[in-house]
């Protein structure tokens, strides 16, 4: 990597995310989303795909870095002087079609099966220097020729699922401002010479309380019993091998959810942790009564104004919730337990509160050695975590009629050797309709408990959306 230009140290964050992917851990993530194009777009495809990736490269500067030295405790970032758009950017002719809505008066909507198997390859293919630390995977149908579904895989040291989501609203303002006399569409990028924007710990104090600080090194180096009751899946196993599925909902049963989490006082992130948990509770065996919950919010709402809403870089921090068997999913009672819901979203509210303060990344200044500490430490071993959802909120198709937009979007991750059991991200598209993206680590949980835990939850959000 001597012959690139270095940018910065890789950041604390960061650098877990570079460890995990180095040792096979953990790979990537993906935000797709479905571009509709209005009439008067008259060039193929891939001309308003490429001009528009063109933009967005120049206006997201992690774009064209990687990370080097990424075996060490010592990695940094070096610029790529040129984007080469043949090598990130791939079309596949869609197999199956754009997915209609089955019955949008019941709330059923097709999975996008095509989307799907895009996710579980590029979630099992890991990023090669010096190639860039992304991808875009783009869906083209023969018979909708202004439609396509453009999938951004990328590498978690470059950005969070918040960053991915930024990329397709730059993706979107570059085919809004684009004609068709654009001149020759580019098949490569120069990178321009500016700065990435600063890590984490740059730009936040990232501050631990004694008496958070004392749990959890006593925890960590003395004393940390396993409820036995608590699930996990299996022992921790490399290598990783991710599995995806797709749960989509239809904008008419979605906002029927968002008037009852009004009305109840939640939200439906926290909904979802409530019903995932009462669906694994009931196909699990009875001797296990607890669930470990995780999930990620960005912090960029309380950070310098260097970073932006729509910054591309990873500005998260974690929440930690349980869930009980007697409490979610009682033997003696079927009445949805919204005062668990509430419960999980005041976890949400204080945490959010909190700014920062006393959160899993805040503690990664006590780490040696990420690879070994972190990661292969732990193998063989009980994982801590049942199940994580991350919700990356909704984005609007922001334009008018004749203008391009977004429609139906998705989120993923791959499946976490060291993390959660089971991986649940959601997104709201442009079009209304809620995706869940269910991943899990082959031979680590069960096909069919995946099954199950998904049909029960799509029947739980149908009955609370009145259906």
């Amino acid at each position: 990597m001597d012959q690139f230009e270095k940018l910065r140290p890789v950041g604390r964050l960061e650098k877990y995310s570079t460890a995990r992917h180095q040792i096979g851990f953990y790979l990537n993530l993906a935000v797709a989303a479905t571009y509709e194009l209005p009439k008067s777009f008259t060039l193929p495809v891939e001309d308003y795909v490429l001009r528009a990736c063109a933009s967005v490269i120049s206006e997201h500067p992690s774009l064209s870095a990687i990370p080097a030295a990424d075996d060490t405790q010592e990695p940094y970032f070096v610029r790529l002087p040129i984007i080469d758009l043949d090598k990130v950017v791939r079309f596949t002719q869609r197999e199956h079609g754009i997915p209609r809505d089955v019955s949008p008066g019941e709330g059923d909507i097709s999975p996008d099966l095509d989307l799907q198997a895009v996710f579980q390859e590029e979630h099992n293919t890991p990023f090669v220097a010096p190639n860039p630390y992304w991808r875009l995977h783009v869906l083209v149908d023969k018979q909708d020729t202004h439609k396509f579904t453009a999938a951004l895989i990328l590498h978690h040291a470059l950005g969070d699922g918040g960053s991915a989501k930024s990329f397709h609203t730059s993706f979107l303002r570059a085919l809004q401002t684009q004609t068709a006399s654009d001149g020759e569409t580019p098949r490569s990028v120069t990178s321009l010479q500016i700065p990435m924007l600063p890590n984490m710990e740059e730009i936040h104090p990232m501050p631990l309380s004694f008496w958070f600080l004392a749990k959890k090194v006593f925890q960590a180096k003395v004393y940390a019993p396993r409820d036995p009751g608590l699930w996990t899946g299996s022992k921790i196993q490399p290598p990783t091998s991710s599995r995806v599925r797709l749960v989509p909902f239809a904008q008419g049963l979605v906002e029927r959810l968002r008037k009852a989490c009004r009305q109840e006082r939640t939200t439906i992130t926290a909904l979802i942790q409530t019903v995932y948990a009462r669906s694994l509770f009931k196909h699990i065996p009875d001797q296990f009564f607890r669930l470990n919950c995780t999930g990620a919010f960005s912090t960029r709402r309380f950070l310098p104004d260097i970073i932006k809403e729509d910054s591309m870089g990873v500005f998260v921090a974690d929440i930690e919730e349980s869930y009980t068997r007697s409490a979610v999913a009682p033997a003696d009672s079927t009445a949805f337990p919204w005062e668990e819901a509430r419960r999980s979203r005041q976890t949400i509210q204080d945490t959010l509160d909190r700014k920062g303060a006393d959160v899993g990344p805040n503690l990664l200044k006590f780490v040696n050695n990420y690879q070994k500490e972190l990661c292969l430490s732990k193998v063989g071993k009980d994982r801590d975590k049942s199940f994580e959802v991350s919700n990356i909120g909704v984005v609007s198709s922001g334009s008018a009629p004749d203008q391009p937009s977004i429609q139906g979007m998705a989120f993923s991750q791959c499946a976490s050797v060291i993390g959660n059991a089971i991986g649940v991200s959601v997104v709201t598209g442009g079009d209304g309709c809620l995706v869940l993206a269910i991943s899990w680590q082959e031979e680590v949980v069960d096909d069919e408990l995946i099954n199950a835990s998904i049909m029960s939850t799509r029947e739980e959000l149908r009955k609370l959306a009145g259906y």
